[in-house]
């Protein structure tokens, strides 16, 4: 854990590119500095939130009175701490208090301005993380082949618990525009064990599961069940290591924004899109026949609205 010396040294630290070297960081970059790298819970990033908001403030609070105004309890702030580098919340505030003097002698931010350079900040994380998967779909084949597998599994199980419900879902409402059977597993347990069980039955050979963090014991149970049956395991995560990515046959890394409170999706949203393009491609009669047939039921039902 970092002293009082190297917790403000620490604390001088930002994002390299954002200044010039001899430029003098802003308070608020120093703060996110200090809290930028850690894999944070959403109760911990409404600390962050709190203290980044409140900085002139919070630097100067007892763990009783910012865990009260947070919300939260005394050994959420400790462990807050520790999980952002600290060997408690004494040297925590330690770092915290220098910057905050300096926002008040210096150019105080707003609590506006800083709330905007937080919501800015988060933006600027997702665009690394789009960039990064760009590099990563400089090469396509993998894309390619794993969209080729899906396409050809009659029917395609689409996994997704907890958090990663809403990205299955995404995936699987494409998907049956252009795949004749698609089934989603949204519950964990022996629903999804059975789930998977008559997905098999009926022929299938692959799944495509999604495990964004906080990573749930269920969906690995729901992997290992799969591959139990005879399905193969397709993951999207944000992980490259780790018991997931192991049972998976094939995974693809999408990172997730975790500025905010709750993480954003930008990068395994666009490269689930990318997969459902290389599931169309890969079967493009199929693809183009099922496409034409929604759009003709799309209009005798009156489906959407003109635009």
């Amino acid at each position: 854990m970092p002293s009082g010396q190297q917790a403000r040294a620490q604390a001088s630290a930002i994002t390299p590119g954002r200044l010039a070297p001899d430029a003098e960081p802003a308070p608020t970059d120093r703060v996110l500095a200090l809290f930028g790298g850690h894999r944070l819970s959403p109760g911990q990033r409404r600390i962050a939130q709190y203290i980044t908001d409140h900085l002139t403030e919070a630097a100067f609070l007892s763990i009783t009175d910012l865990a009260e105004r947070v919300g939260v309890s005394q050994p959420s702030v400790t462990r807050f701490a520790s999980s952002v580098g600290f060997s408690g919340y004494p040297a925590l505030r330690e770092a915290l208090q220098p910057i905050a003097l300096s926002a008040v002698a210096g150019s105080p931010d707003s609590r506006e301005q800083i709330r905007r350079n937080e919501l800015q900040a988060a933006v600027d994380a997702e665009i690394e993380n789009l960039e990064n998967l760009r590099r990563v779909l400089a090469d396509t084949d993998q894309v390619l082949d794993v969209g080729r597998e899906l396409a050809r599994s009659v029917p395609l199980t689409v996994l997704g618990l907890r958090i990663s419900v809403s990205l299955a879902e995404y995936f699987a409402y494409a998907a049956r525009r252009i795949h004749p059977d698609v089934r989603t597993v949204t519950r964990g347990g022996s629903v999804a064990y059975d789930a998977l069980l008559q997905s098999r039955a009926a022929g299938g050979t692959w799944v495509l599961a999604f495990a964004m963090p906080r990573h749930a014991n269920e969906t690995l149970a729901a992997m290992r069940a799969a591959r139990s049956t005879g399905l193969r395991v397709a993951l999207i995560t944000d992980l490259s290591l780790g018991p997931i990515v192991d049972e998976a046959d094939v995974a693809l890394t999408a990172a997730t924004g975790s500025r905010l409170v709750f993480d954003s999706y930008a990068a395994p949203g666009v490269l689930s899109a990318a997969l459902l393009q290389a599931m169309a491609d890969a079967d493009p009669q199929r693809t183009q026949s099922r496409l034409e047939s929604y759009e003709q039921a799309a209009e005798q039902h009156d489906f959407f609205l003109e635009d």
